[in-house]
């Protein structure tokens, strides 16, 4: 895994969400139907933000939520 997917990960276990019913929210704890509700919508916000939630939406629908509780028991 190169430098860029490890900083996206980890940036996903500190990162909150800025706005919206969820602001302050760590973007990894945001509940699926809220990234449900994104996708449904037209899609993710734009830029880096977009890519963050996209990546953990990703990560929940495919099962692999062990990445995220991995890496917030080495990263706290």
């Amino acid at each position: 895994m190169d430098n860029i997917n490890k900083e996206i990960l980890l940036e996903i276990i500190k990162v909150q969400m800025p706005f919206g019913k969820y602001k302050g929210t760590k973007l990894c704890d945001l509940p699926v139907s809220y990234l449900e509700w994104f996708s449904r919508q037209g899609g993710f916000p734009p830029g880096k933000l977009g890519m963050q939630l996209s990546t953990v939406y990703e990560i929940k629908i495919n099962g692999l939520e062990e990445i995220i509780w991995k890496l917030k028991k080495l990263n706290p």
